[in-house]
């Protein structure tokens, strides 16, 4: 076996045709981490008769004491139910790497372990992975395990929704919270476009105080995938906003008169009374809300006469599926489900291209109602998602010496 550096037009016609690919092994993937202090390499995995039996992208970056860390974003692309072939395979990196100052590799191959509903409970497993992960791990991976959360550099767990039956039974499968927020925010006057122009600047502005990459990474990234990356925005159309506040407020205040009135009218000792009572208190309840929310609705419509941009995506779309890569709404406006719309209104254009699937990203495995990330995973999984588990991370010291100097450097 040897590990030989190909060009990128080698690199794709493998990667492109692997069992495991995915928009993260592209060359237009890589050309964008070029630009943001990465050494972007190809790596071909030749047999003895040089055929190509793996690849990957590799990230290298510099480090402490002149070495480098090398990452394989959801690599590296191999048949790694062979143990003959992984203990190889490590080796050889071991030999290739490790003598150019590379201490260390870590990969996230894009192997599925399970397949499980949106109340992840498992219709599928992978009878491959775990003969992969004993593998690696006598081969000298070193695995971070089955996490629930975020901890590695990709999600371990990510949502997808499949669009392979009518749209309207799609729909019927979402659960009841998603269906009422998503008809709230049409009620409320939430309009969703997809933007010919591809401008993310309004969709960064709501992410970039808590957000590690610069803008510049999201422009390259459409840039890179061109026709093949979507933005789309909800938009507050002001006046109807109003209008619908304003309906929901005096229709609520008519009720609030009826009920008073009820409630004058019964005798003191009359059963009726306390339930009337109960329906007035919480109309009260209802009506200093919706009083408020006219408040703001009108100082909305002053501000913003045109309408605003309160929520926005950006998706790159890799072989017949989409993928999101942001999504995120105004703060101010959360509470208006945009987002809610804003992911039906692509799923249903989506299902128009006859793609396969779109993929909403990470949540965490963790679907207790207790979890810390349950309104993240409530966000996505109302949609009747399917959940994806992946195997998981692991890292692999290619040069020991040089990493021992290097951890023993960096904690200093």
């Amino acid at each position: 076996m040897e590990i030989v550096t190909i060009n990128q037009t080698q690199f794709d016609a493998f990667a492109d045709t692997h069992k495991y690919r995915n928009y993260y092994q592209t060359s237009k993937y890589g050309d964008v981490m070029s630009k943001f202090n990465y050494e972007v390499r190809y790596i071909g995995i030749m047999d003895d008769n040089h055929n190509m039996i793996g690849a990957s992208l590799l990230l290298l970056q510099n480090s402490a004491m002149k070495t480098k860390l090398a990452y394989a974003p959801r690599g590296i692309l191999f048949d790694f139910t062979d143990a003959l072939k992984v203990n190889e395979l490590t080796k050889t990196l071991k030999e290739s790497l490790g003598k150019e100052g590379i201490v260390s590799l870590r990969m996230d191959p894009a192997i599925p372990m399970s397949i499980r509903d949106h109340e992840g409970n498992i219709t599928n497993v992978n009878n491959e992975a775990q003969m992969i992960d004993e593998n690696l791990q006598k081969a000298g991976f070193i695995y971070k395990g089955q996490n629930v959360y975020f901890e590695t550099e990709k999600p371990r767990w990510e949502a997808l929704v499949v669009l392979s039956k009518d749209i309207k039974d799609i729909y019927k499968q979402f659960d009841q919270r998603t269906r009422n927020k998503i008809n709230k925010a049409i009620s409320i006057g939430i309009e969703i476009h997809r933007d010919d122009k591809k401008d993310i600047t309004k969709l960064y502005s709501f992410i970039k105080s808590n957000h590690a990459k610069p803008l510049k990474f999201y422009t390259q990234l459409i840039n890179n995938f061109g026709n093949n990356a979507d933005v789309f925005y909800a938009k507050l159309n002001t006046e109807t906003f109003v209008m619908q506040t304003k309906k929901l407020y005096e229709d609520e205040l008519t009720n609030n008169e009826n009920l008073s009135e009820q409630f004058q009218n019964l005798a003191k000792q009359n059963e009726d009374r306390r339930e009337i009572f109960n329906k007035k208190v919480l109309s009260d309840k209802l009506l200093n809300i919706y009083k408020n929310n006219l408040i703001f609705a009108t100082d909305t419509l002053k501000k913003y006469p045109n309408g605003i941009i309160i929520a926005g995506a950006l998706n790159i779309i890799y072989d017949n599926a989409a993928f999101s890569i942001i999504e995120t709404s105004d703060t101010n406006y959360a509470s208006l489900n945009a987002a809610y719309l804003l992911k039906w209104r692509m799923l249903c254009d989506y299902h128009n291209e006859k793609l396969k699937y779109f993929n909403l990203s990470a949540i965490s495995g963790n679907f207790e109602g207790s979890n810390k990330y349950a309104t993240l995973n409530a966000s996505k999984l109302g949609y009747n998602s399917v959940i994806t588990e992946y195997i998981g991370e692991y890292d692999i010291i290619l040069n020991n010496f040089k990493y021992n100097l290097y951890k023993k450097f960096s904690k200093e």
